[in-house]
């Protein structure tokens, strides 16, 4: 397993944003949209290509192209939907799944209740969005779910990180071919397993608070 804190002004100053308890629901979105963008650069870095040869408006060249099957985007439900453009405008071309994983408040435990994927993941390249790894329950569970279907590797992509979760995967998933993305690791988990300094519940945060 390994893990890339982006180390950029920009993804910097958009999380700061974020984490401002005054920033509103809309420019929330907004932002969460730029910064998935910046650290899905950094998070498709070894992403399959293969040599295609095109014709310029000049001439006959070679370039490249995504080899198939494209990559697979999967978002982590709700949360997850909220970060799903900024990764589809940097790569168009990817299929989307989806996977409805949620947090046990008692037990701290993930549970699946909904999925939208592919029977058979075989080779295939996963890119995980799920804003908040804090226990670390829910990305360990969908990352088995995946690696259980077949994919060949699986890059997870949050806004953070707590050391807790990231220590919590280590444990489960040193020797898997994961990566973590992340725009930064904060310090800890509190008592009710939300990150500090954190940002608060990232899915109401978005969407509002449901119910």
């Amino acid at each position: 397993m390994r893990v890339l804190e982006v180390d950029h002004p920009l993804v910097a100053h958009k999380l700061t944003v974020l984490r401002d308890r005054n920033t509103p629901s809309p420019v929330f979105r907004q932002l969460t949209e730029e910064l998935v963008t910046l650290l899905a650069y950094e998070a498709t870095r070894e992403v399959r290509t293969e040599p295609v040869e095109i014709e310029t408006p000049v001439t006959r060249t070679v370039g490249t192209a995504f080899t198939k099957p494209t990559p697979l985007v999967v978002p982590i439900l709700r949360a997850g939907l909220g970060m799903l453009e900024g990764m589809t405008k940097l790569v168009p071309t990817a299929e989307v799944g989806f996977l409805g994983m949620a947090r046990n408040e008692e037990t701290l435990e993930a549970i699946t209740y909904a999925e939208r994927l592919p029977a058979d993941l075989t080779g295939r390249q996963v890119f995980v969005l799920d804003p908040m790894l804090a226990t670390g329950g829910t990305l360990r569970e969908a990352v088995k779910f995946l690696f259980a279907r077949g994919a060949s590797d699986v890059t997870c992509i949050c806004l953070l990180a707590a050391p807790e979760g990231l220590q919590a995967l280590q444990s489960e998933l040193a020797e898997a071919n994961v990566t973590i993305v992340v725009a930064s690791i904060d310090e800890r988990l509190n008592e009710k397993a939300y990150i500090v300094p954190g940002l608060g519940d990232a899915g109401d945060r978005l969407y509002g608070v449901a119910g």
